[in-house]
C-alpha cells in the first residue's frame, strides 16, 4: 500500500527545503561578498602605500625601514636587483620577486616571507624613478586575514543556518497545524451533515481570513443544497397532489361505469376521463419544459413578428373566457427567439391574466429600444405584496382570490425560464389595480 505523506508534513518539508536552499544561496553570496569587500579594502590600502613609497623614492627621502600594517610587507628593489628598503618583517631578506614592472600599478599573488613564516600575499607593484635610478616597489597584504574572516563566517553559518532552518520548520509545522486544524474541523462538521439535518451549518471562529471565508462559502453552499432539496421535496409533493386529483376523478368515473354498466353515460364518461387525462398531460408537458430548462437545453432563435403571434393567442384565449381581451394597442414588433417558446410564453401570460381578470385584459406590443415588449394587464384582484417575489416560483399559488384556476402553478415559472433562455425577461410590474406582467425579447440576433 502506497504511503502518502500528510498535507501538513508535505507543506512543512517543501517550505523548509525551499527556505534552506534560499538560505544556503544567501550564505554563499554573503561569504563571497565579504571576501570581495575585504580584498578590495586591502587593495585600496596597498595601492595607497605603493603610491606613497614611489613618491618617497622619487624625492630621495625613502627610509631604510618601511612602515606597514601588521599583515603587510613592503620592499623597494633598486635597478641592480638589491633591496634598497624593506619593512621590518622582511628586513635583510633578498628581493621577494623579480618582475618586469611598469609605471602603472599591477597586482600578483605569490608567497613571501613574514618573519619566520611564509605566507601568501596579494602584491601591488610598480616602477618609479629615484636619484639612483629606477626602482621597483612591492607592497603586499597577507590574504590570511581575509581567509580567517571568511572561515569564521562560514563556521558561524554552518551552525546558524541549520538552527534557523530547523526553527523555521517547527514554526511552519505549528502554523500549518493551526490552519489545517481549522480546515479539518470544517471537514468534520460538513461530514456530519446528512439529509436528515440539512439545517446544520459550519461554526465560524470569527477570523476573516481564507479559512473563515471558506467556512462562509461552505455555509452558503449548504444553504443552496438545503433549498434545492426542499424544492425537490416540494416538487414531488406538488406533482403528487396535482396528479392525484385527475387520477382520482378517472378512477371514480371508471368505477361508476363498471358498477352500473347499463346506465352509464358514455359521453359524460368520455368527457370526464379525457378531461382528467388532459390535465395530467398538461402537467407532464410543463414538467418536461422545466426539466429542459434545468438541463440547460438551448433553442434555435429566428426572426418573428411578436405582434402577429400575440394576436393569434388573443383570438384563442377569447374562446374560453368572458373577459374582454383588448388588442387595440398591439403594434408591429419584430423579435428574435424560438417561435414555440414565445408562443408558450404568451399563452401562459394570457391564461394567467384571463383566469384572474374581472372583466378586461389589455395587451400592448411595441418596441422598447432594441427589445420587443409585450405588456399584459388585467383588472383582477392583483398580487398581494407578500407574494410579489414568489409568483415566479414553481408551484407557487397565491390565495384564493388569485388562485390559478385549477392550474399547476408552473405557468409563470415556465414563462420566465423560456424568456431568459431567449435572452429576454418576464417581470411583474407595480400596478394600481390587477396585475401587470411585462415580456421583453431581443429584437435582433444577440
Amino acid at each position: 500500500m502506497t504511503h502518502r505523506l500528510s498535507l501538513r508534513l508535505r507543506a512543512t518539508l517543501i517550505g523548509t527545503l525551499l527556505f534552506a536552499v534560499l538560505l544556503g544561496i544567501g550564505s554563499v553570496l554573503l561569504v563571497s561578498t565579504l571576501e570581495h569587500r575585504l580584498t578590495d579594502a586591502s587593495d585600496d590600502v596597498s595601492r595607497s602605500r605603493l603610491s606613497d613609497l614611489l613618491d618617497l623614492a622619487g624625492s630621495g627621502d625613502l627610509p631604510p625601514t618601511l612602515g606597514v600594517g601588521d599583515n603587510g610587507v613592503a620592499q623597494v628593489v633598486g635597478p641592480d636587483g638589491k633591496v634598497v628598503a624593506a619593512s621590518a618583517n622582511i628586513d635583510g631578506r633578498p628581493a621577494i620577486a623579480d618582475l618586469a614592472a611598469s609605471t602603472s600599478p599591477e597586482t600578483r599573488t605569490f608567497s613571501a616571507p613574514d618573519d619566520q613564516e611564509i605566507e601568501t600575499y596579494r602584491f601591488w607593484y610598480a616602477e618609479g624613478p629615484s636619484p639612483k635610478g629606477n626602482v621597483t616597489v612591492y607592497v603586499g597584504d597577507s590574504l590570511e586575514s581575509v581567509s580567517e574572516a571568511s572561515a569564521a563566517l562560514r563556521r558561524s553559518l554552518w551552525i546558524g543556518v541549520p538552527l534557523v532552518v530547523l526553527a523555521l520548520g517547527v514554526v511552519i509545522w505549528l502554523l500549518l497545524g493551526r490552519a489545517l486544524g481549522r480546515l479539518d474541523r470544517i471537514r468534520a462538521e460538513v461530514d456530519r451533515i446528512s439529509e436528515g439535518n440539512l439545517a446544520a451549518r459550519v461554526a465560524g471562529d470569527g477570523v476573516d481570513d481564507e479559512v473563515g471565508r471558506l467556512a462562509a462559502t461552505m455555509n452558503a453552499m449548504l444553504d443552496r443544497v438545503e433549498h434545492a432539496v426542499q424544492r425537490q421535496r416540494e416538487l414531488v409533493a406538488d406533482v403528487s397532489h396535482d396528479l392525484q386529483s385527475p387520477l382520482a376523478a378517472q378512477r371514480l368515473s371508471l368505477e361508476l361505469a363498471l358498477a352500473q354498466p347499463g346506465v352509464v353515460d358514455t359521453d359524460r364518461l368520455r368527457a370526464d376521463v379525457l378531461g382528467a387525462t388532459a390535465d395530467m398531460e398538461r402537467l407532464v408537458r410543463d414538467l418536461l419544459v422545466l426539466a429542459s430548462l434545468d438541463a440547460g437545453a438551448t433553442s434555435e432563435p429566428v426572426l418573428l413578428d411578436l405582434d402577429a403571434l400575440v394576436l393569434e393567442e388573443a383570438t384563442r384565449s377569447r374562446v374560453g373566457t368572458s373577459a374582454q381581451v383588448d388588442t387595440s394597442q398591439v403594434s408591429a414588433a419584430p423579435a428574435y427567439a424560438d417561435p414555440d417558446d414565445v408562443r408558450r410564453i404568451v399563452r401562459n401570460l394570457l391564461d394567467n391574466a384571463t383566469a384572474h381578470a374581472t372583466s378586461r385584459v389589455v395587451l400592448t406590443v411595441d418596441l422598447d429600444g432594441d427589445r420587443a415588449r409585450l405588456d399584459v394587464v388585467d383588472d383582477g384582484p392583483g398580487v398581494p405584496p407578500e407574494h410579489r417575489d414568489l409568483v415566479f416560483e414553481r408551484f407557487h399559488r397565491v390565495d384564493a382570490a388569485r388562485s390559478q384556476g385549477g392550474g399547476s402553478g408552473l405557468g409563470l415559472a415556465i414563462a420566465r425560464g423560456l424568456a431568459e433562455r431567449a435572452g429576454g425577461s418576464v417581470e411583474l410590474l407595480s400596478s394600481p389595480g390587477g396585475a401587470h406582467l411585462r415580456l421583453l425579447l431581443p429584437s435582433r440576433r444577440p
